[in-house]
């Protein structure tokens, strides 16, 4: 057989091919030529054939059928084909296949052998390729290397050992003693690895980790003489002595401090030196620093070593490279919850990078910035945001509109503030305005009743000049035709009117007059009315809207039914309002019209009864809409305290008809106090009423009705204002269903934790029904890092004895810093009373990153089942 070209050769003609087909010819001409050479078992070219076959490996072509050859290059006693021997171990196998144990043996004999360079071959070809059953029968070889006389050895040996407990943490103890002994070392190689090693060991064992806090004094020394060692060029790395086992020893004190007051005492002082005597010119320098703040950070430092932390990640965001500035961002956004006091010092340097040019920077400054407001900053904090919203990128405008509104509502000094906050926001990025945003801000309005006026006038300014936002079309329709009439008065309310200075204590008659002269102007201009209002401007705004292309469904259906309420807040234009719904009535969008037949059948047969029916709708009070969510997860006991008070009680009152309507509707509940309505009915309203809805139906008790909600059906911007019965005018009456409520009954069983990773923690409550053999669950998510989560999703699965049934979750978000919960029902039958266990897979979104993750509870009550 002719002589194999040699490896140089084969290169110099792949790089010479024009084309991948060209490529291609080479490659499969030298794989024949190869197995050829196999086949014939030319033991003088096997070297030379393997590292081809290795070559043609790496670049992408198979070369599975050099496995074997291999093996026999390992078995050769020559240093040269051992090594293409072990780097094709390296490369061709793996511990899937059961080729690779078949080296086990050589490996060991070559880890026995007299030249260091053949046993350092072994070693690193174990700490790659290794498997379970390899690690046992080597880690003896391994353990015993790492107590050899020879560095290169016990180098070696410590990473190979990594690799070992990874794949057997029970071999951990074998090498507990030698990993304690390799900190004495003085060669900077072994003492590298020897950190690496007992970083593994206490990753992996809390018991090991609590064993190596003794060690914090050797490696606060080590640390210490890497500080002020002199130039060693051995070592040096741009003026910096052996940068990479101070990054490696940091990251082991931060292991070793964290929780642990006694250890971080002692890691203090060395933390403080490292921080003010590392040079920042350098890169290198700035990777110390960093893991010098992560450390510090971390463990229990004392308050100015955590404020010098904070100081430094303000120095890396003037530095010029944009890695180190995201570095820093990404950082302080995850210490602003430790130190807020400190962070808020950079606070003018956080909001100058909303305007850098890189995007993944300006999206950590936004969350940044959103996590530095407080109530003490709010107003330039909000005036940067909304500076930022104008230019921001579309991918950040729904997260930014969201958080202006969170932080609006948490940390507003005045409602008026908050209500100009939201305008700006609904007419800067409208429609990247979620919808619970939106339902907050009704809910906002409609509580305060002292802004009602000025609300809807600077509404209706927007609503003018933009009809394009489609938040705030809805928002400005919803309040316009709740609190419509107060456009078209003169009257202002107390915020409204304007308070003139009070006047300073004048030296002289002469500037006391000339201070009331000024006053008398200023109050001219100041309370000077806005142009008076027609109730025409209004409706042809509304048929603006109506008319439209630029509206949605949903838009169009709130504004139809704000034009209905304006019909009893109007005096002069009802015929035109009329007008205006008849034209609907031939709508091809079958709610729009349903909604115009009702409304002019009952402009044209029930037109006494349009008062009552359309009166303004009670104010909102959120803390009674928690409350009633809060009851549906079973945070409350008695479900009879679930009555929504309103601040100005009225009573509408249908009598003896409309209890037979509510009794065929499967409503039995009596009559609560505290709803909305207006004065007693007639009979015949009653049956005029009842004539509309085509039923004609008696019983004897008597029931109230809410007024009618302008908002369509198919959305709930609003939350609900009652759990009594609501007269819709889509559906006739109708008694939404209250969702059942978890009592409970046994206090006595312990809640547990089912899950916390990550800054997520999920607390699992327990309560029974009647029946005893079914297990209500009342899970809470909670956040604790200063990120909101997004798209919660919780799974569960049970055996197939059990019957699950999950409840859908309160919200898909879990607010940041422990905030708030999301809250879900579980409820788990148990016929067989036997022990019960969960599986559970968790999903949901960080800044835009899917995080998914699975587990098993075992840990359940056993009150439970038994």
């Amino acid at each position: 057989m002719p002589t194999p070209q040699r490896l140089r050769d084969l290169i110099r003609q792949i790089r010479a091919a024009r084309t991948a087909a060209d490529e291609r010819a080479v490659v499969q001409k030298e794989c024949a030529d190869v197995r050829s050479s196999f086949r014939e078992e030319d033991n003088t070219f096997r070297c030379r054939n393997v590292a081809k076959l290795l070559y043609i490996h790496m670049l992408g072509y198979p070369a599975h059928f050099g496995q074997l050859e291999c093996l026999k290059l390992i078995a050769s006693p020559r240093f040269p084909d051992k090594r293409i021997g072990y780097l094709g171990a390296m490369l061709l196998l793996d511990e899937r296949q059961d080729v690779h144990l078949l080296i086990t043996n050589s490996m060991k004999n070559d880890m026995n052998h007299d030249s260091q360079y053949v046993c350092g071959l072994a070693l690193s070809t174990l700490g790659s390729i290794c498997s379970v059953e390899m690690s046992r029968d080597l880690a003896g070889e391994v353990e015993r290397l790492l107590k050899s006389s020879n560095s290169y050895l016990r180098k070696k040996a410590a990473l190979c050992a990594m690799r070992v407990m990874r794949k057997v943490p029970d071999l951990m103890e074998m090498f507990l003693p030698a990993a304690r002994s390799l900190l004495n070392e003085k060669n900077n190689g072994v003492l590298l690895t020897a950190v690496a090693l007992i970083t593994e060991m206490c990753n992996i064992s809390s018991d090991v980790l609590t064993h190596f806090r003794k060690s914090v004094p050797t490696l606060v020394r080590i640390l210490k003489n890497l500080i002020m060692a002199g130039y060693s060029p051995e070592h040096d790395v741009c003026g910096i002595s052996d940068p990479f086992l101070q990054v490696r020893i940091l990251r082991l004190l931060r292991l070793l401090g964290r929780n642990d007051a006694d250890a971080s005492e002692q890691m203090n002082d060395i933390l403080a030196q490292v921080a003010t005597n590392t040079e920042t010119s350098k890169n290198v320098g700035n990777a110390i620093l960093y893991e010098t703040v992560l450390t510090i950070m971390e463990i229990k430092s004392e308050s100015g070593l955590r404020v010098l932390a904070i100081n430094i990640l303000g120095r890396f965001l003037l530095n010029n490279d944009k890695n180190i500035r995201y570095v820093a961002l990404n950082t302080l956004l995850h210490t602003v919850s430790a130190d807020n006091n400190a962070v808020q010092r950079h606070r003018s340097t956080i909001v100058d990078c909303l305007k850098d040019p890189d995007i993944s920077i300006r999206k950590r400054a936004m969350e940044l910035s959103f996590a530095l407001i407080t109530s003490n900053n709010i107003r330039g904090m909000m005036k940067e945001m909304l500076q930022f919203l104008e230019r921001a990128d579309t991918e950040f405008k729904s997260y930014l509109t969201s958080s202006i509104f969170n932080s609006a509502e948490k940390f507003s000094p005045n409602k008026r503030w908050h209500i100009d906050t939201a305008m700006k926001v609904l007419t800067m990025a409208g429609i990247h305005v979620r919808d619970d945003s939106i339902s907050n801000l009704i809910q906002m309005v409609s509580e305060t009743s002292s802004l009602h006026s000025y609300a809807v006038r600077q509404l209706f300014k927007s609503l003018r000049e933009d009809i394009t936002q489609q938040p705030l079309v809805q928002v400005a329709c919803w309040c316009i035709g709740e609190y419509g009439d107060s456009l078209v008065s003169n009257s202002t309310n107390e915020e409204d009117e304007v308070v003139v200075p009070a006047p300073i204590s004048p030296t002289s008659q002469e500037h006391m007059d000339v201070q009331q002269r000024l006053r008398q102007k200023l109050g001219s201009i100041w309370n000077a009315p806005d142009p008076q209002l027609t109730e025409d401007d209004v409706l042809d705004v509304f048929e603006k809207i109506l008319l439209s292309n630029l509206i949605t469904t949903h838009s169009r259906d709130i504004a139809l039914n704000a034009v209905m309420k304006l019909s009893t807040r109007f005096t002069a234009t009802v015929n035109r309002i009329r007008k205006i719904i008849s034209d609907y009535g031939d709508s091809l969008d079958v709610e729009v019209q349903q909604r115009s037949v009702e409304y002019s059948t009952i402009f044209r047969k029930y037109d006494h009864m349009r008062s009552g029916l359309l009166e303004r709708m009670p104010p909102i009070s959120k803390h009674n809409t928690d409350e009633t969510e809060n009851a549906v997860n079973g945070d409350l006991e008695d479900s009879e305290e679930i009555i929504l008070t309103t601040n100005k009680p009225q009573t509408l009152k249908i009598q003896e008809q409309t209890g037979g309507l509510l009794d065929l509707l499967g409503d039995t509940t009596p009559t609560l106090p505290g709803v909305s309505s207006v004065a007693n009915s007639a009979q015949s309203t009653s049956n005029d009423l009842l004539d509309l809805l085509g039923l004609d139906l008696s019983g004897p008790p008597s029931s109230e009705v809410a007024p009618v909600n302008i908002l369509p059906m198919n959305s709930n911007p609003l939350p609900p204002t009652d759990s009594l019965n609501t007269l819709n005018l889509m559906d006739g009456f109708t008694t939404p269903t209250q969702p059942p409520l978890i009592t409970d009954n046994n206090i006595d069983i312990p809640a547990i934790v089912a899950y916390e990773k990550n800054g997520l923690k999920i607390d699992l409550s327990f309560t029974k029904q009647t029946e005893p053999s079914v297990i209500i669950i009342l899970l809470k998510a909670f956040n604790s890092t200063p990120t909101q989560f997004d798209e919660f999703v919780f799974q569960a699965a049970v055996p197939k004895a059990f019957q699950l049934h999950l409840e859908p979750p309160s919200s898909g978000v879990i607010p940041p810093n422990n905030t708030g919960a999301a809250t879900q029902v579980i409820k788990i039958a148990n016929p067989n009373k036997t022990s019960l266990r969960m599986r559970i897979r968790l999903s949901y979104t960080v800044n835009g990153m899917q995080i998914n993750d699975q587990g098993e509870i075992n840990n359940f009550p056993a009150v439970l089942w038994q």
